[in-house]
């Protein structure tokens, strides 16, 4: 027999909280007052029948029961879902990607976003290893001058080395390709330029918009810098009418809602997380691809090898190859399909590099970030780009001095090439490489057109610094003006340059190779020309609306 007492209930009391109060048990209160509705209802006055002596437990009383145990489950090995040739090798999938750089990314990115949960199978290869989750300047440890050195050996290959026409150039393999590294800058290129495209301006800029929007470009990122703002203005009041902020892919958007920007500059990774929020799709990395597989003309996958060697046939019924404008040639050429221009036209920019120095003295503070761009005019065949001051255009954690003189990174001009078909990328059956394929060569030289471009870049640069008062470092009495080695530029393109013409373009104007079915390219190669403007945004803008026309075409 229980004996009980009375308690009369204050103003804010609850079963449940006389019972935390009292340490009586709550199943214990409830069962002694069926006459209260529930044990969280405020009794305020009520009469609560209460044990004279309760059975009070030792110790600390947990107010609420344990929560049960939460199954482990498997941990994530890696920080985006991989899958192995061997497993890939047992599905046929709708699209094969061949390439995750800005190309292979973009068409990836495009592809998850209309499909979504349509039953189509889609995968994406990558030669290289995982490597980062994110562009290097975005890894807090990195500052401005450390990004610009930063090229590890174990992606890189320094193919120039071998090269001596094409001495400059470097390949970057790894998950997310050269956007690991690349410098962001993302123009369009001008209307005169893509006049000469088989692409209506119009349409290009459709897909310019959807480019620029999925890559965050913008031009406000030197906004409010008093270094910018500046020259800007002395290059206009001297002739300069079309030099602008430096358009760049950066999120600069603020954290809102909980929705984070950590990734400020892009890259593809960023492409596969946005198509990963759409659908799941299959990934291999360290998978070199050997060649395209068809039947007829027809593309039917790729095979596919391991460092270890091992060679798998992926099957597919549309490839992709977004390899680069040196390695997509090559493994055409590998795979022997027919078409005169592939591997030909080759194009790039001429580069002049200087160093100036300027006296920011009475500049008003914050300083801020030096990015200005001088596109080029039908004209003026070159474009003209400063950053800094000194490594002080992207840095993390570095304490900028305050002073009155500055290094300014003078990129100087980049030029049109002009786009021959003597320029190209060939294989050598005779020199293979270590996967027992014939090896990538190149044989590319300026025309006189091409000298005579860089004649004015010379000038030029000469004529735009006195414009903005900065003094040109010398070496020797000489100004230190320098040309980059061909390829040094990463901005290789037109190796299966897209046209209506068989004899002249590797791909039509959707980006399919001529008379192959199913067999699509989506990278730099692809561009007929570009003048004097980076590439990147425009091989985004042609690999959306590739991945848009190979579509239409399943549906």
């Amino acid at each position: 027999m229980i004996l009980l007492k009375i308690y009369v209930a204050a103003r804010m009391d609850t079963l449940f909280t006389i019972s935390y109060k009292y340490r009586i048990g709550l199943e214990q209160l409830i069962s002694l007052n069926p006459h209260i509705s529930s044990p969280y209802v405020i009794i305020a006055g009520k009469h609560v029948n209460m044990p004279s002596e309760p059975d009070r437990p030792t110790g600390y009383r947990v107010v609420a029961p344990f929560c049960p145990p939460v199954p482990e489950s498997e941990f994530l090995p890696n920080w985006i879902p991989l899958a192995s040739l061997e497993q890939m090798a047992k599905t046929e999938y709708d699209v094969l990607i061949v390439g995750s750089g800005a190309g292979g990314g973009a068409a990836l990115w495009r592809l998850c976003e209309q499909w979504k949960d349509n039953g189509k199978k889609i995968g994406i290869v990558e030669r290289g290893p995982v490597f980062l989750p994110t562009h290097i300047a975005n890894v807090a440890t990195i500052n401005g001058d450390s990004f610009r050195l930063y090229a590890p050996p174990q992606i890189t290959d320094l193919i120039g080395n071998r090269l001596p026409e094409y001495s400059g150039m470097k390949l970057v393999y790894a998950l997310g390709g050269r956007t690991l590294l690349w410098g962001a800058i993302s123009p369009r290129i001008p209307d005169f330029e893509l006049a000469t495209w088989p692409v209506p301006i119009r349409e290009m800029e459709l897909y310019y918009n959807i480019a620029e929007e999925v890559m965050n470009v913008t031009n406000t990122y030197t906004k409010n810098s008093s270094i910018t703002q500046i020259l800007l203005e002395r290059l206009r009041e001297n002739g300069y009418l079309n030099a602008d902020d430096i358009p760049i892919a950066a999120d600069l958007d603020q954290t809102r809602y909980g929705r984070l920007n950590s990734n400020v500059f892009f890259s593809s990774i960023l492409f596969m997380a946005r198509a990963l929020s759409w659908r799941p799709f299959d990934l291999a990395v360290n998978a070199y691809v050997a060649e395209v597989v068809t039947e007829g003309a027809k593309a039917t996958g790729v095979r596919v090898m391991t460092p270890d060697k091992k060679s798998y046939l992926i099957k597919a019924k549309n490839v992709v190859l977004s390899a680069s404008a040196l390695q997509t040639p090559r493994i055409l050429l590998n795979s022997n399909i027919p078409g005169r221009a592939i591997g030909h036209y080759l194009s790039n920019h001429s580069y002049l590099i200087a160093t100036a120095s300027l006296d920011t003295k009475g500049f008003p503070e914050p300083l801020g970030a030096l990015g200005i761009v001088v596109p080029e005019l039908a004209d003026r065949p070159y474009r003209l780009q400063l950053q800094g001051p000194e490594q002080y255009f992207d840095y993390s954690y570095d304490k900028k001095p305050v002073k009155d003189n500055w290094n300014i990174s003078f990129y100087g001009a980049s030029g049109k090439v002009e786009s021959r078909y003597e320029n190209k990328v060939y294989v050598d059956p005779s020199k293979l490489d270590v996967y027992g394929m014939p090896e990538l060569q190149v044989s590319f030289s300026y025309s006189a057109k091409d000298e005579e471009t860089l004649l004015q870049m010379y000038a030029g640069i000469q004529q735009a610094s006195a414009a903005m008062q900065l003094q040109l470092a010398e070496i020797d009495g000489s100004l230190a003006i320098c040309l980059m080695p061909p390829g040094a530029d990463n901005h290789e393109i037109g190796t299966c340059r897209m046209g209506d013409d068989p004899l002249t373009s590797a791909t039509d104007r959707y980006g399919q190779i001529h008379g192959v079915a199913g067999l699509y390219i989506a990278d730099n190669s692809v561009l007929p020309s570009m003048g004097a403007s980076n590439p990147t945004l425009s091989t985004v803008a042609l690999a959306i609306r590739t991945a848009d026309y190979l579509m239409k075409r399943l549906s």
